[in-house]
């Protein structure tokens, strides 16, 4: 199994870093977690296309994890040689967003039909709601809906792929919660949100300390990691990013608090499980 970082950026625009974004690749399933900014553009970087992709799972409705699922919409359906539905899943509102998003895309969809003569098809999104406890199955791989707490947003879900004798939970957004340990218990890899509260905590704007009461600290994610024997612990999605060089200042807080290897990376950063 291999986890792709295909964006570790937040709402801030980085030049350097994707909004937030992650790939998950078995043997027979390719998996799309959120949809921040340029995320097509990074899956391309990474080898994959949207017609590709076996799905894509939202963890919550957070504009800055659902930038470009339009794009994603729209490179699926015009790269498609034929009719194809892109699965979409995600919590309980995913139906009203990919909705919404189409009637966005109608002027779109129009032009493209009238110019191209073989595009016959409009987009074909197959959306899934889900509730914690949950499972599906992608191919060989089984995916298992666990609650987080990213409150207010809610609901909010991680995802737990489990495939070819390999698991990684994909935490996304929120503090530490005992249904997030639950998901996380012996899995191979669990990537997660972080910021440093001690960095957050020097900017005088109001509205951004705020964001310190619903992410997970660095520190609060190897807890995570370590409270359910995770294998490998990634952070992803760094709040602030890190500077350059500084990557090991991060590691060694996670480190004082999780025993297993700590990844630290930059968009396109693999993990291989």
């Amino acid at each position: 199994m291999r986890i792709t970082l295909l964006g570790t950026g937040s709402p801030l625009p980085d030049p350097r870093r994707a909004g937030p974004a992650t790939l998950v690749r078995s043997s027979d399933a390719i998996v799309l977690i959120d949809c921040g900014r340029g995320v097509v553009t990074r899956l391309a970087a990474a080898g994959v296309l949207p017609p590709m992709l076996s799905a894509v799972l939202l963890t919550h409705l957070h504009s800055d994890h659902l930038t470009d699922l339009n794009d994603v919409i729209t490179t699926h359906w015009v790269m498609s040689p034929s009719p194809a539905p892109l699965r979409v899943v995600g919590p309980t509102r995913t139906t009203e967003v990919v909705e919404a998003t189409l009637d966005a895309l109608a002027p779109d969809i129009g032009f493209r039909l009238a110019h191209h003569a073989d595009l016959t098809w409009a987009p074909d999104v197959d959306t899934t709601e889900v509730i914690p406890g949950d499972t599906l199955v992608l191919g060989s791989a089984s995916v298992t809906v666990g609650a987080t707490d990213h409150r207010p947003v809610e609901p909010s879900v991680g995802y737990r792929i489990e495939a070819d004798g390999r698991s990684v939970v994909l935490g996304g957004d929120g503090v530490p919660c005992e249904s997030l340990d639950d998901l996380c218990r012996g899995a191979d890899a669990y990537v997660q949100t972080v910021l440093r509260d001690d960095l957050v905590g020097q900017v005088p704007n109001a509205r951004f300390q705020e964001i310190l009461g619903y992410h997970s600290t660095v520190e609060q994610a190897a807890g995570t990691a370590a409270r359910a024997g995770v294998g490998t612990l990634v952070l992803t999605h760094y709040i602030p990013a890190p500077a350059p060089g500084d990557e090991d200042a991060w590691r060694a807080r996670a480190a004082a608090h999780f025993d297993g290897p700590v990844v630290v990376g930059d968009d396109l950063t693999e993990i291989e499980i």
